[in-house]
């Protein structure tokens, strides 16, 4: 039996997303990667967004606000087949008011198989990894006895 996948394109669909106290972390590291993130389509948090587009000059889709929805937001877009990678700089020492959000976002990339990096270091391995830079059949799980059995439940 075929596994179900998605093909992503060369040119991902990329999240960027930051706590408030990993923000300057976050725009370093796409200061240090500008090259490679113009090469991509970049999706991004209210507040991060705005400062991601004004660093590399080039536009970013941006949504509202983490604790205002952003989070979700991206949420909906990986379970729709819109979002290829998340990298999510969250501070795991602080606490974020809006952490039923963040868990939900990290939850729904571990569902569909989406590579998520929540530090520089993992950032930085894949960005630099020669996968971001040709199409990848990204494996999607097979939730059919999941759905037949919730529908089974519902008769």
């Amino acid at each position: 039996m075929t596994r179900p996948s998605i093909t992503m394109q060369p040119r991902k669909k990329i999240a960027l997303v930051a706590h408030d106290h990993k923000k300057r972390d976050l725009l370093e590291w796409v200061e240090y990667n500008k090259a490679l993130l113009c090469q991509h389509e970049l999706f991004a948090t209210g507040t991060t967004g705005r400062l991601v587009e004004k660093l590399l000059g080039i536009p970013v889709t941006k949504f509202q606000s983490g604790p205002l929805g952003g989070d979700q937001q991206i949420g909906a877009k990986i379970a729709e087949g819109e979002i290829d990678f998340v990298v999510f700089f969250w501070d795991p020492l602080e606490p974020a008011p809006h952490d039923p959000d963040v868990k939900a976002l990290l939850r729904l990339a571990v569902v569909w198989n989406i590579p998520v990096a929540c530090n520089w270091a993992s950032a930085d391995f894949v960005i630099s990894s020669p996968l971001m830079h040709e199409a990848y059949e990204r494996l999607l799980p097979d939730y059919e006895n999941y759905k037949n059995r919730l529908a089974m439940e519902e008769s």
